[in-house]
């Protein structure tokens, strides 16, 4: 396939908004400034950058505990994004949320949150809407593969497929929940097939392969707006940092038990260096590049100045935002 130059460009600017912007939050982390709970999306950057570049700005975006990806992919800011895990005032959820509450209406991002599944329910509503109001809109709904455990995920591939809604239900499968492998969580390994006998159309892709996100994501998005239903489609991939925080060290205790082998193998396939080896092929050279990642950094640079002079939320506005009037 083809490809401008473009939506190459565009594609990569959102992989290293993504990538840097999380590796920005390390030391903050580490160093006790952010005190949320912060869930790292480091090496799984590729689903949310393929994923959201294949759909249209109305479309809609729900995402899970690790969403900062698909916020800033689905047209969140980083100065936004930046002052919400610091719970400021001036953050996407006006410091209420912190790193797992993400949300932003304008452009079709309608919420993320830390229960395990929580927002598949939430998604096949959305596109029910839109099947209703027959606005054209497409609704994805990004969750990890512990989610396939919960009973609403094949209660939603069964509704979605009764009314034909216009849903991807895109799992990012990065082999672990939380600290438990896939092997000891599931008898079967082959998640995408799971829509299979709900009539749902099924994928595996590679998930650190950004063009393949991009054009499977593309079909599935042209096949949800013609009226042909939902796709389900799961995305291989794996996170290079701990499952909470910068690392799996707690206290001196190293509790990743991921194989150091198996973590190595996957560090080769890292979704951005992949995708620019195709880049410098060709297409940009490594100054164009480098000039993306400068002005990357420089956004970043300006969100954490912004964040950190913003205010915190006032005790006196606790109740503020609880209810709509």
């Amino acid at each position: 396939m083809i490809y401008s130059k473009s939506i190459l460009r565009s594609i990569y600017y959102t992989l290293l908004q993504i990538r840097l912007c999380e590796e920005s939050l390390i030391a903050p982390i580490s160093n006790g400034e952010v005190k949320c709970p912060v869930h790292l999306c480091t090496g799984q950057e590729a689903v949310a950058a393929g994923v959201c570049a294949a759909l249209s700005p109305t479309d809609y975006v729900f995402g899970n505990h690790r969403s900062h990806g698909h916020f800033l992919a689905h047209g969140g800011t980083i100065k936004e994004l930046i002052a919400e895990v610091y719970c400021k005032e001036t953050g996407c959820s006006r410091g209420r949320g912190g790193s797992m509450h993400l949300c932003k209406p304008a452009t079709g991002m309608l919420g993320s949150a830390p229960i395990v599944a929580g927002t598949i329910s939430l998604a096949l509503g959305s596109a029910l809407a839109s099947a209703i109001c027959q606005d054209k809109k497409v609704t994805v709904s990004f969750f990890g593969d512990g989610a396939t455990g919960e009973g609403v995920l094949y209660e939603s591939f069964n509704f979605a497929a009764l009314k034909k809604l216009p849903i991807i239900f895109a799992c990012e499968n990065n082999l672990y929940s939380t600290h438990m492998s896939i092997r000891e969580c599931r008898a079967n390994g082959t998640i995408y097939k799971s829509g299979l006998p709900f009539s749902v159309p099924s994928f595996r892709v590679d998930g650190n392969d950004v063009l393949a996100v991009f054009a499977v994501a593309k079909k599935a998005a042209l096949a949800c707006r013609s009226g042909k239903g939902p796709v389900f489609i799961e995305f291989m991939t794996y996170r290079f940092r701990g499952h909470v925080g910068a690392d799996d060290n707690v206290q001196g205790v190293h509790t990743d038990i991921r194989p150091k082998k198996e973590i190595a193998g996957w560090f080769k396939k890292d979704p951005i260096r992949r995708f620019e080896r195709y880049l410098l092929n060709g297409v940009f050279g490594k100054a164009e590049l480098l000039k993306i990642k400068e002005q990357v950094d420089a956004e970043i640079n300006d969100a954490f100045n912004f964040a950190l002079k913003s205010p915190c939320p006032q005790e006196s506005d606790l109740g503020k935002y609880v209810f709509k009037k």
